[in-house]
């Protein structure tokens, strides 16, 4: 019976002095998260890993618009989550192709809405590589839209008129870079 009484007030006395470091602990944790900033996925750092869909595009000299016009969009985190992500990216070239002044205008605050709008247009959840596309396939976009695959001698278009010129696998999913813009239908 003695050592059941004293393996009890044993017990009693670890779970207390466990359940003082915790709370002292649980107030230092709330002190660091605090004064910590806030980081989102895009902050995480990580040079061994295969890189993510925006990662992809930042290392591209081709796609400094597209890069520019997701970080006026504010999706740069969404964008670097697991996914998986199909990324519709157009270059800089097919940005140069829209009407003068249109890029400059869907970057100002003001336009943010439709800016996102037309870049979620330009993504789909889930991986479609071009092996395991099919003429005619239709495919959702983020923003509610869908696109259309064409094939046409072998080459892939979206939309009928977007050519598909390079694949890149990536951590979160794939990049398919493309040499038109593609634009949301009105409603």
């Amino acid at each position: 019976m003695k050592r059941i009484s004293l393996l009890i007030v044993l017990v009693v006395s670890i779970s207390m002095f466990s359940c003082g470091n915790s709370e002292a602990n649980t107030a230092d944790n709330q002190t660091a998260t605090v004064t910590e900033p806030s980081v989102g996925q895009s902050g995480v750092e990580d040079d061994a890993s295969q890189k993510n869909v925006v990662q992809v595009a930042v290392s591209s000299k081709d796609h400094t618009t597209l890069v520019t016009a997701v970080q006026a969009g504010e999706l740069v985190d969404a964008l670097s989550n697991a996914g998986p992500f199909t990324v519709f990216a157009p270059t800089n070239e097919a940005f140069n192709k829209l009407p003068a002044g249109t890029v400059e205008s869907l970057l100002k605050p003001e336009s943010k809405e439709s800016l996102v709008d037309i870049l979620q247009y330009h993504v789909s959840v889930g991986v479609y590589k071009t092996d395991l596309m099919q003429d005619g396939q239709s495919i959702g976009q983020v923003n509610g839209g869908n696109v259309k695959i064409t094939k046409k001698d072998g080459v892939f278009y979206v939309n009928g008129n977007a050519k598909i010129v390079a694949s890149v696998p990536a951590a979160n999913g794939i990049v398919h870079v493309i040499d038109a813009v593609l634009l949301p239908p009105k409603n």
